[in-house]
């Protein structure tokens, strides 16, 4: 068992677990039908407390409408889409990257100049 901890603590297998994990985000928010997100009440406490839109107000929708190339429609929900959806898939990529890299020893860590201490 302490075999398996440690080769999955010096492996890359959660790294890439977490990678394939982060890649298909978009793919579930695609599988969201737009017509049920559509009939949805808000959830929104400043459109529920003073009846008024608030700035990211539609902006769920506005994603998901993007997600499905329905751009008009997007920036119909709300017009800031136009600012957060490449500022998301900047992050979303940035993260990806990072998850799929191997990762790098820290800056100044070489294994072989760390003493030994099991001699006597």
């Amino acid at each position: 068992m302490q075999m398996v901890i440690s080769w999955l603590k010096n492996s890359n297998l959660i790294q890439k677990i977490k990678g394939i994990g982060v890649f298909l985000i978009p793919v579930a928010l695609y599988l969201i039908p737009l017509n049920w997100l559509k009939n949805q009440h808000t959830i929104c406490i400043f459109k529920n407390f003073t009846g008024h839109d608030c700035y990211g107000c539609g902006m769920t929708r506005s994603i998901l409408s993007a997600l499905h190339f329905k751009f008009t429609e997007a920036y119909g929900y709300n017009n800031l889409i136009i600012i957060v959806l490449p500022l998301l898939l900047y992050v979303w990529l940035k993260l990806l990257i990072k998850l799929w890299e191997k990762p790098q020893p820290p800056a100044g860590a070489d294994l072989q100049s760390v003493p030994n201490r099991n001699k006597s």
